[in-house]
């Protein structure tokens, strides 16, 4: 591929004490592509993923957190109102400019699809908000700060079918500005939102390629097997 080569995991190995859950990683993630990390329960995606945020470090990652925004499984807005939800990076990264704050809120929400649905609730509680509507305020969140990369884990696994389709379609908005990750257990949904697609199985990346590819033509039967609803 041509394209600028955004992020880059090159011969990762990881243990949870003893096991060796991560075993020689090498995988490149490109700019404003989605690449969608696929494979059974317990394979290393969530894992590789917490490494690319360096979630599983001990030192300190807040420069890496400015560049790389993370969304989790189930939405997880703070106990604080909408527009605090998504002024908090601003804040923690020292920036007190009330306008500026205040632009980039609306722009964020703007971006997230979701300024239409809250922009007279700004200051309710996010806990009121929908499911949905929380995974995508949660998206904001983690695009205030303006990061490079956005990680996502599972971001549609707690949402019903409506607020699924409106986080992929966000996806595909969000790809112009961002380098996306997203693990899923969603076959469907990886075919539907990734330019490229990677299939972990017992820690080791299977097979990486266009998402096509993988869905159509993959070249090992282990992928195929998985896909086809053999195993999994």
């Amino acid at each position: 591929m041509d394209d600028l080569i955004k992020m880059t995991a090159k011969d990762l190995d990881f243990y949870y004490g003893d096991f060796h859950a991560l075993i020689d990683i090498s995988l490149d993630f490109y700019e404003n592509q989605v690449t969608a990390l696929i494979g059974p329960s317990g394979c290393g995606k969530s894992t590789l993923l917490r490494c690319l945020n360096r979630m599983n470090d001990l030192i300190d990652v807040v420069a890496l957190r400015r560049r790389v925004g993370m969304v989790f499984q189930k939405p997880n807005p703070f106990p604080k109102t909408v527009f605090e939800n998504v002024a908090y990076g601003l804040r923690v990264n020292g920036i007190n400019d009330k306008a500026f704050i205040s632009e980039r809120v609306e722009k964020t929400l703007r971006q997230a699809a979701l300024w239409e649905e809250v922009k007279d609730r700004l200051h309710d509680s996010a806990l009121g908000l929908s499911g949905g509507q929380q995974q995508r305020l949660c998206i904001a969140r983690a695009m205030a700060v303006e990061p490079e990369i956005l990680l996502m884990d599972e971001p549609c696994s707690a949402l019903d079918p409506i607020a699924t389709q409106k986080i992929e379609e966000l996806i595909h908005q969000l790809k112009k500005t961002y380098t996306i990750i997203i693990v899923t257990h969603n076959m469907q949904q990886a075919a539907r939102v990734s330019d490229i697609t990677g299939f972990f199985y017992l820690g080791k990346l299977i097979e990486t390629d266009k998402a096509e590819t993988i869905f159509t033509r993959p070249k090992f039967t282990q992928t195929s097997d998985y896909i086809t609803g053999r195993f999994g």
